[in-house]
């Protein structure tokens, strides 16, 4: 039986040496954009995410939003709260400041417990460092309208059920794609939310005892 595990042992497994890449892979399109395949010396811009948990209903939960179709980026997708980092700020602030902006929670109510895998973005050019935090209570969230068309509240033990992971076929810029995406109620969570979720449900698994998913 899988059981959730408490805030203790998530912030003790990300302390432990993390997953990285082989984990994040299992959720990637294939074929996938080369990587590395970046001018020499080209910096990609940087951004910060976040995994907020909070307590609803007896069971952790975090937030994801469905992006605004108005966006330049990733419009209409699934995603985790956060964005671009502004100026020298540290990351970690990046993740903070803008889950404040794109729903409405308070910095200072988030405690942070730990940092996955940083992950490249070939589509946005995006070089993003995911973030664990949690809070407290349940937030009452106040999503900003240009940004956020919907906000899902996610239970943690959904990424360790394995019928979430499924897979099709998609054209992808032109080109046939293997697409591994998460079925969460009617929506696919897909690509780098995706492949930050997949590092995240395999610190849990592992915690459990269990084998990550294929």
């Amino acid at each position: 039986m899988v059981h959730e595990p408490s805030l203790a042992a998530i912030r003790q497994a990300l302390r432990r040496p993390l997953p990285g890449r082989a984990a994040q892979m299992r959720m990637a399109t294939r074929p996938r954009p080369d990587l590395e395949a970046r001018p020499p010396g080209h910096r990609p811009r940087e951004g910060g995410v976040l995994i907020l948990l909070y307590p609803k209903d007896g069971r952790l939960h975090f937030p994801l939003t469905r992006r605004t179709e108005t966006l330049g980026d990733h419009k209409g997708q699934i995603s985790l709260p956060g964005g671009a980092r502004e100026g020298d700020e540290p990351l970690e602030w990046t993740a903070l400041r803008e889950t404040h902006e794109e729903l409405g929670v308070d910095p200072r109510s988030v405690e942070i417990l730990g940092v996955l895998t940083p992950l490249y973005i070939f589509p946005s050019d995006y070089y993003i460092t995911p973030y664990v935090g949690t809070r407290p209570d349940c937030p009452t969230f106040v999503p900003d309208p240009l940004e956020v068309a919907e906000v899902l509240e996610v239970p943690l033990l959904t990424l360790l059920d394995p019928a979430i992971r499924q897979e099709e076929e998609w054209i992808l810029y032109g080109t046939t794609t293997r697409v591994p995406f998460y079925q969460i109620g009617e929506h696919k969570v897909w690509g780098a939310t995706a492949m930050v979720l997949s590092e995240f449900a395999a610190i849990l698994g592992a915690r459990q005892g269990l084998a990550p998913s294929p």
